[in-house]
């Protein structure tokens, strides 16, 4: 059996929005999420964010690390490793320590990576200020 990385419990399995699913609203999770359905809203996990090639979502995302195969339209807010696989879509803004774009991915908005990724980063964001000098 996979093993899934949410920094606190390597072998919790996790939430998932099967494909012809719909769902409006948050998700909260001390693990990891995998979007294979059609969400709108805010997704927050101190684990790995995975949207799956079927999967799309509307709204903002905040979490450890980040792996897009489907289509994304959010402000994306990453402690590590952004993945986008060769089959996504993304538009909107990233934040990210690390950013690893596949050739055949589509990525329109913008990308700031800061050497921490950590909620200093969100509140320069709400704030709108500028990475320190």
């Amino acid at each position: 059996m996979k093993k899934y990385s949410n920094g606190t419990n390597d072998s919790q399995v996790p939430n998932i929005l099967s494909q012809g699913t719909r769902l409006t609203g948050k998700i909260e999770s001390d693990g990891d999420v995998r979007i294979d359905g059609w969400m709108s809203g805010t997704i927050i996990a101190k684990g790995k964010v995975v949207i799956g090639e079927k999967g799309h979502v509307d709204g903002e995302i905040t979490c450890h690390k980040a792996d897009i195969s489907g289509e994304v339209k959010a402000t994306l807010t990453v402690q590590e490793l952004t993945l986008l696989k060769a089959s996504s879509k993304f538009t909107g803004d990233i934040v990210t320590k690390k950013i690893s774009i596949e050739p055949g991915a589509l990525f329109t908005g913008s990308c700031t990576m800061e050497k921490t990724g950590s909620t200093d980063v969100n509140e320069r964001q709400k704030k709108g200020q500028k990475k320190p000098a």
